[in-house]
């Protein structure tokens, strides 16, 4: 048995089911235990794709998504998407080949400081230079990331690390004296948020991806009904709590709906489960929510007063503090806010104009697609117009059904994180969401999809921009356009057929339900839909970038704003 074989049996350990990779000259040894092993290779054309795949693994499944990469190039291939899992807190292992340990600082061919290159953007790494410490390393990866607050862990191990023999397996006790995972529950802090919200006639409940971490789903329904106040969530919350209920208000923020913003604007207690304040919600942070009450649980002591200096808060788990907290409130008196709120749905709903003539907008492509599914798809997007109109439009009712790359905005996301996914879920619809832009940063794992025969559907909707980009230029620089035309790109359909995969082309609004029911029935492999879409749609509502809430732009114009704040 080498060190590579450790490492293998302590990811079977684990449970691991899949390991998303691509080989070379460091890593081979991995490689090369991986044949005969429980483990299901993914053979993917790059190491980005590797780590979103992992991602949306994680994602869908609760589980950590495993990466095997080479050294050099192919380790720093993954850093955007360990940016993009641990902005977005999401458990995933990426293990690395290296240079021999003799060679290390010495510029040897394919070294690259990968333990200190990836520092920012995980939330552990390790470069395992004594073999007899793989299997307490990995037990400790695994335990890291998926406790507390999720986020990657990378593992770098050289060559001869993972080439060295031994006769026993070494120990794997943990010594990790420094991470500290709350335990228990603040029954003092939880007693004050209830004292908090008995107060409250304007509440909102403000719902973030942290409560679908925890699996506090159940218990945010249960407090919202209890109490009887609105709910909102972030982009990545959605499915935290159903967005048809009746006390839903939607996704708040920069590109949410007017109701739940205006919602934000009147309240007279906010209180933030699993959710961290983040600028795209807030706007101009010195003028958000100036008279409201603020609470906040959150399991990462770092996030609790680091944007908001709440009123109350509570350290912990969101599930185990909602089920404290439950039976210290009641039924508030909510009455003339809900009905105000409701004023505000009627008032300014969710809505578009189809072009007279018959051209594609996204939206109705989009909100087919979400009646046509029952909105029962588990919805992985990319990053853009298209993902903003899909929160909007695409209403999710569970937890782990909504995937999108949030506090990163990588583009190139939405196709592999819905690979991963469909792995982690295989008899479960699946959508990959994209924009022409994004799905040509990652477009070449067509060749996994169609060699795994997965039933993927890749909805590409095509406006030939990068649309939010040109949003922003024609709103706030004098519709001033400048390097956001994608002329050049190829024909989706015919990319896709010389990867054997089936495509269909949708360019009219007649055509939409006829071509979305053709590709829902076909499971034989992956299928791709390129949209040609209207070219020059934007999304509303909108909070400029550096506003306040209150500033909020609901109907669509094309008058021109100040530059954002920040702007040069």
């Amino acid at each position: 048995m080498i060190g590579a074989d450790l490492v293998i049996r302590a990811l079977e350990k684990e449970g691991v089911e899949y390991i998303f990779g691509y080989p070379g000259g460091a890593n081979l040894p991995l490689f090369d235990s991986l044949v005969g092993s429980k483990l299901k290779l993914v053979l993917v054309r790059h190491e980005q794709g590797a780590v979103h795949m992992a991602d949306g693994y994680a994602r869908a499944s609760g589980k950590p998504g495993v990466v095997l990469v080479t050294s050099g190039p192919g380790a720093t291939n993954t850093v955007t998407g360990l940016l993009t899992a641990n902005m977005d807190s999401s458990p995933v292992i990426v293990l690395c080949g290296q240079t021999l340990t003799v060679n290390l600082g010495k510029d040897a061919f394919q070294e690259a400081d990968v333990f200190n290159i990836t520092i920012p953007v995980v939330k552990h790494s390790y470069l395992v230079s004594n073999p007899n410490d793989i299997p307490r390393v990995m037990r400790e990866a695994f335990h890291i990331c998926r406790t507390g607050r999720p986020g990657p862990v990378l593992v770098d191990l050289p060559k001869d690390v993972t080439s060295k023999a031994f006769e026993s397996v070494p120990d794997d006790t943990m010594d990790i004296p420094g991470y500290h995972v709350p335990e228990g529950v603040d029954r003092k802090g939880v007693e004050k948020l209830a004292a908090l919200l008995k107060t409250s006639r304007r509440p909102l409940l403000y719902v973030g991806q942290g409560a679908i971490i925890s699996g506090a789903h159940r218990e945010v329904l249960a407090l919202a009904e209890k109490l009887h106040a609105p709910v909102t969530t972030t982009l990545l919350g959605k499915g935290a709590f159903p967005e048809t209920h009746p006390l839903a208000v939607g996704m708040l923020g920069m590109h949410g709906t007017a109701y739940a913003n205006y919602s934000v604007v009147n309240c007279d207690l906010i209180f933030s489960i699993g959710a961290r304040w983040d600028d795209r919600i807030t706007g101009k942070l010195s003028e958000f929510c100036l008279d409201a009450v603020k609470l906040h649980i959150d399991i990462d002591p770092a996030e609790i007063g680091k944007l908001i200096r709440p009123n109350a808060s509570v350290v912990g788990d969101a599930k185990l503090v909602l089920k404290e907290l439950l039976p210290m409130v009641s039924k508030l008196k909510t009455e003339e806010w809900l009905s105000t709120i409701e004023g505000w749905k009627k008032q300014y709903p969710l809505k578009y104009d189809q072009p007279l003539d018959g051209e594609l907008t996204m939206q109705y492509v989009l909100d087919r697609l979400y009646h046509l599914t029952k909105g029962q798809a588990i919805v992985s997007t990319d990053v853009g117009q298209h993902q903003m109109w899909a929160a909007q439009f695409y209403l999710t009712s569970k937890p782990r059904q909504w995937l999108s790359s949030g506090g990163a905005g990588t583009m190139g996301f939405g196709f592999p994180a819905a690979i991963g996914a469909q792995l982690a879920r295989p008899g479960e619809l699946v959508v990959a969401v994209v924009g022409d832009g994004g799905y040509q940063m990652t477009f070449c794992e067509l060749s996994t999809a169609a060699l795994l025969k997965l039933p993927l559907k890749i909805l590409v909707l095509n406006n030939r921009y990068l649309g939010m980009v040109r949003q922003w230029q024609e709103l706030f620089f004098e519709d001033t356009l400048s390097g956001v035309d994608l002329e050049g790109n190829p024909d989706f359909v015919k990319h896709a057929e010389s990867y054997g995969i089936r495509g269909l082309k949708l360019e009219k609004a007649a055509d939409v339900d006829a071509v979305l029911k053709e590709a829902l029935a076909y499971n034989k492999g992956p299928i791709v839909i390129e949209a040609l879409t209207e070219r020059h749609a934007n999304v509303f509502p909108m909070i400029p970038a550096g506003a306040a809430v209150r500033d909020m732009i609901v109907e669509p114009t094309r008058r021109k704003m100040a530059k954002p704040e920040g702007s040069t």
